[in-house]
């Protein structure tokens, strides 16, 4: 199958290579039963090779397995080949299915719909927090160098936490904004009000994206965290590198 964002380009063939149909199908829930029904019409299907397993082939994927066919990933053709044959989305589809019937394409398709899934989440989740809290602590740090000596002198010498929250208890935002010119040292002590308060929420949410976390792995791996030296958080580090794949 050649994978897109709105709809899947599958081919069907024969356990010799012989063509047996190719059509596209909307990349929605009626689309893959769809698809399904008519290539069993031609006969049984036990395999079945997509594109970007981990991306628009995913659900797709998952529909599959569900449905007792092994999925294989399949690389997309060499761009060298893609620009001397062209592009053409049934063509990769075909492409896709030879790489199985080959023994080419032996990667098998994650499932995606258990607990490593949903570490998966909220791992992205997690990240993104702390990329975004790290950003505004650097922001918030760099207001204070061009700040005016009274505020900076105010702020001196407060460590990480006890900076945020003094931001953050600064005169409330709208009490500062008075009608005529705004000042700049307003205008400072509004930003650091904003980005002290950024600062908080994004630390809450990796708090409780963390205890989800935690909570995961007491579920459905309690047996890592016996192991000394090893916590939630390299726990599920360990969960999403072996993914669906026990054995490794």
């Amino acid at each position: 199958m050649d994978t897109h964002r709105d709809a899947h380009v599958a081919a069907v063939l024969s356990v010799m290579g012989a063509v047996l149909a190719a059509d596209e199908f909307p990349a929605t829930a009626a689309g893959y039963r769809d698809l399904l029904k008519r290539a069993r019409k031609l006969g049984a299907v036990r395999r079945a090779g997509v594109e970007g397993t981990g991306s628009y082939g995913a659900s797709m994927s998952r529909y599959l397995l569900t449905r007792g066919i092994h999925v294989f990933d399949v690389n997309r053709m060499d761009q060298a080949d893609r620009r001397r044959r062209g592009k053409s989305d049934p063509l990769d589809a075909q492409n896709a299915a030879r790489a199985v019937l080959s023994g080419r394409a032996r990667a098998r398709a994650k499932a995606g719909d258990g607990p490593v899934q949903i570490a998966r989440m909220y791992k992205l989740t997690k990240a993104s927090a702390v990329k975004a809290r790290t950003q505004s602590i650097n922001q918030l740090k760099a207001v204070l160098v061009t700040a005016d000596p009274a505020l900076r002198e105010e702020l001196a010498g407060l460590g990480n936490a006890e900076l945020f929250r003094t931001c953050a208890r600064f005169t409330d935002v709208s009490s500062l904004e008075e009608v005529g010119e705004e000042s700049v040292l307003q205008a400072t002590r509004i930003t650091l009000v904003l980005l002290a308060h950024r600062i908080g929420q994004l630390s809450e949410q990796i708090r409780d994206v963390d205890a989800r976390l935690a909570r995961l792995v007491d579920c459905h791996a309690p047996q890592l965290l016996e192991v000394v030296g090893i916590g939630p958080d390299t726990a599920v580090a360990l969960l999403i590198a072996v993914g669906d794949n026990p054995e490794r």
